[in-house]
């Protein structure tokens, strides 16, 4: 009896345990070289292109070196998955369903967050390439108010410019170290002021300064060069971007069209930043003969909207047009501001784009209504270039 009643509870905990070690003996996911997290906002009139590119990714599929998973937002069937992305030869989306949730408002940058957090614990990587699939008007876009990236049609939510920043901190935070490449799959979004507020999480920023036709990124040509390549540095998969997503349009995939797309190395970033705080300063003691100069130069600046102008095109500009401006403050933003673009790759029609467009809203409507907003953007507070587009405005 007293045998019995000691073998019982001792019995249990053996059982106890063998039932509990397949749990703590559980293997982790396995980490690669790298995993790509696309938030891809099919919420709107692009619902069709978002197939398309989800099938491009198929073609190639997941190595073992190289996540892919897709948080998808349909219009379409109104639900949202995450996938997967795995090799096949279908013309459907045949990538496993990890995830089917309801409608997720994709304008909310924490659903944003929610995405990057689920990819990262489940698909552990040395490095991480986030992207945002959608519209995108840049900083702003005076003409359908302030829809900076990302809108949903179902919510009528968007993600700002300063969210977008807080969405890449948070991010960071918890994969433990900078988001290795952000990128921007969607139209004007190569601007200084979007880049400046992802500065300190972010290594590589992506994105075109142009609008982007509705095919967006080739994505079947640049993940095969990526997957036969795994261990490519955040700069060379940027560069490697850029390249295909020209080729793409030169001829390529789809056809014949006028892009340009930059790949940017944000550690450069505060430097350029000082640059353009001291260029500013001295726009600010210019007599009013020569800020017209630099007005002039503005006008004739690549153009991408009324308002969105590339910025060392622009410098470059009004150092020949207004000869008096001090040669050091402006040699030392195109030197800094030139270490940042690590590719940009553009059609005949674009050679005159750099990688980074800027602010520049010449007429009082573009200004008037978004300058006060402006002025609490990481940018303007580092750089004082507000009080340049004041005195712009104060210009006859």
């Amino acid at each position: 009896m007293r045998a019995t009643t000691l073998f019982t509870p001792v019995l249990s905990l053996v059982i106890s345990f063998a039932l509990l070690a397949p749990a703590a003996q559980a293997t982790p996911p396995p980490q690669k070289e790298w995993t790509f997290l696309l938030f891809l906002n099919g919420h709107n009139n692009l619902d069709s292109f978002g197939k398309m590119n989800i099938n491009q990714m198929e073609q190639i599929g997941s190595t073992d070196q190289l996540n892919m998973v897709v948080q998808w937002a349909s219009l379409q069937n109104r639900e949202t998955k995450r996938l997967y992305i795995e090799k096949d030869s279908s013309t459907d989306v045949t990538s496993p369903v990890l995830e089917t949730m309801a409608p997720v408002d994709m304008g909310d940058y924490k659903k944003l967050v929610e995405f990057v957090r689920w990819g990262v614990e489940r698909y552990p990587a040395k490095r991480y390439f986030i992207a945002v699939w959608n519209h995108g008007n840049g900083w702003h876009r005076w003409s359908l108010g302030t829809k900076d990236i990302s809108y949903d049609d179902l919510t009528g939510n968007k993600i700002t410019t300063e969210q977008l920043g807080i969405a890449m901190a948070e991010s960071a935070q918890f994969i433990g170290h900078k988001v290795d490449i952000y990128g921007s799959d969607a139209c004007l979004m190569a601007m200084a002021e979007v880049a400046a507020e992802m500065k300190d999480s972010v290594h590589v920023f992506a994105g075109s300064e142009d609008y982007e036709p509705g095919e967006g990124w080739p994505y079947n040509t640049f993940m095969r060069g990526w997957a036969a390549r795994p261990t490519m540095t955040a700069q060379e998969v940027g560069a490697h971007l850029a390249k295909v997503y020209l080729e793409a349009y030169s001829g390529g995939i789809y056809g014949d069209r006028d892009v340009t797309l930059s790949a940017i190395d944000l550690t450069h970033m505060d430097a350029m930043l000082g640059s353009m705080k001291a260029f500013s300063a001295e726009l600010l003691r210019l007599d009013p003969a020569t800020f017209a100069k630099v007005e002039t130069a503005m006008q004739g600046a690549q153009a991408f909207t009324p308002e969105y102008r590339d910025l060392l095109h622009f410098v470059g500009r009004a150092e020949k047009l207004a000869p008096s401006l001090n040669s050091q403050v402006l040699g030392d933003l195109m030197a800094n501001a030139k270490k940042m673009v690590i590719a940009v790759e553009s059609s005949d029609a674009y050679r005159n784009a750099t990688g980074m467009t800027l602010w520049m809203p010449l007429y009082p409507a573009y200004y008037s209504q978004y300058i006060g907003r402006y002025r609490n953007l990481a940018f303007d507070q580092s750089t004082g270039w507000s009080q340049v587009l004041d005195r712009l405005q104060e210009s006859p």
